[in-house]
């Protein structure tokens, strides 16, 4: 637009009606992964890309239908965004600091969707398309990046929508089915749970603002500014990314306890994941702790979701350095038996009670009187019960050899040759 448009104090009091509840409420960053991308590039490229734009309250960033030539960070303010005409809007929502506006007009080169209007003073970064194009001809990675971003934002609502579905169904359901005092107790668990895991989801949004945040204090932030600062940002950068795995941790175990978590089989490399595990333990490494890898010179080939895998394996070794004294040791040892292949990781720590060892594989258990227990929340081997089970196999923990420590182990199940 080449005329600066303010609407009238009515339409902006209209606009702002449920702005307290919104932002107070559910309210979902508007693209971080998009954002997130645009901070990997240089300071040097964004300055050549990005200009400033400041709007007063009541001022049209764009109308619905106008051309998408741009798309725009906010540096600091708050929009709301609406359909529909500004005397009887549609809100669609409301964004703040450190979200993007604009984007999907400009990528896919259609008119605006809706308007977007300024309801604070407004500081915004704009990029038009033919500095963003240019941008893709110098990173041409970064179009594909985009796209992975994009698509993951659209799996990601289509989950949040299946998700409130599914609970809406099960509350509906509940309140007729209630019949006996058992069921009732029953239902009421279900119900904690379900509400529990939506609380968790929703802990990403406000932690998805304090990283985008983070971000884009580093994208404008001066040089010697960021200098100074350099401690506090990366104590928030590891805070926030620490609570994000503690939150992805909470929703994979519900996932796998529902049954609604995707495997992805392919081909396993045992030995190389093994040897990754044990020398990537830095606490190990300090400590003293000898990590042993005890392998027969071939294993048959097993088909497993490596990441998932991957990733028991890791929470065992965590698990085992926790409890072994400075200078003890650790063993990664497999090996193959009847259809199956059996890994394990042995500790020389205190051991585990026999009276306490099925329980420790539930959610939020800790291994009663022991304090160390204390520095973790009971979720890593809850995962690997749920991840292990999904393949097919099955875990446990026994003595170590001797009576000496712990000896955790689980089987996955050995492919079938072609």
């Amino acid at each position: 637009m080449s005329e600066i448009e303010i609407l009238s104090p009515q339409q902006i009091q209209r606009l702002s009606e449920h702005h307290d509840e919104a932002v107070n409420g559910n309210r979902e960053a508007s693209n971080p992964s998009f954002l997130r991308l645009l901070s990997s590039i240089s300071r040097k490229q964004l300055n050549l890309l990005m200009t400033e734009r400041r709007c007063v309250p009541g001022e049209v960033v764009y109308r619905e239908g106008d051309a998408g030539d741009n798309l725009y960070m906010i540096w600091s303010g708050q929009v709301v965004a609406f359909m529909g005409q500004p005397d009887s809007p549609t809100i669609l929502g409301y964004r703040g600091a450190g979200e993007t506006i604009g984007e999907m007009s400009l990528l896919d080169n259609q008119p605006r969707s809706a308007w977007v209007v300024a309801l604070t003073d407004l500081r915004l970064l704009k990029i038009t398309r033919e500095a963003f194009y240019e941008l893709l001809r110098q990173e041409p990675d970064l179009g594909m990046s985009i796209m992975e971003a994009l698509s993951s934002r659209l799996r990601g609502s289509d989950q949040e929508r299946s998700l409130g579905k599914t609970s809406e169904r099960r509350l509906i359901s509940q309140v007729s089915e209630l019949e006996t005092q058992k069921q009732q107790l029953l239902e009421l668990q279900q119900v904690r749970q379900e509400t529990s895991d939506l609380i968790i989801h929703d802990l990403r949004n406000p932690l998805g603002s304090i990283q985008l945040s983070i971000n884009m204090l580093e994208m404008v932030l001066p040089e010697e500014v960021l200098q100074e600062n350099a401690q506090l940002l990366e104590i928030a950068r590891n805070s926030c990314n620490r609570m994000l795995r503690l939150v992805d941790s909470l929703l994979d175990v519900s996932r796998m306890e529902s049954g609604e978590a995707q495997l992805y089989f392919a081909p396993l490399d045992l030995p190389a994941l093994l040897h990754s595990a044990a020398g990537s333990s830095l606490a190990a490494h300090d400590r003293g702790i000898q990590m042993v890898v005890d392998l027969p010179e071939a294993l048959p080939s097993v088909s497993a979701d490596r990441d998932k895998i991957e990733r028991v394996v890791a929470n065992l070794v965590d698990n085992a350095v926790k409890y072994t004294p400075d200078g003890g040791q650790i063993t990664l040892a497999a090996r193959a038996e009847a259809g199956h292949l059996l890994l394990s990781v042995t500790d020389t720590g205190p051991g585990i009670p026999e009276e306490q060892r099925q329980r420790i594989f539930e959610r939020f258990a800790q291994v009663k009187g022991d304090t160390r227990a204390r520095r973790g929340f009971g979720l890593g081997l809850a995962y690997c019960r749920l991840a292990v089970e999904a393949h097919g196999g099955r875990i446990w923990v026994e003595p170590g050899p001797s009576g000496v420590g712990s000896r955790f182990a689980f089987t996955l199940p050995i492919a079938p040759r072609n």
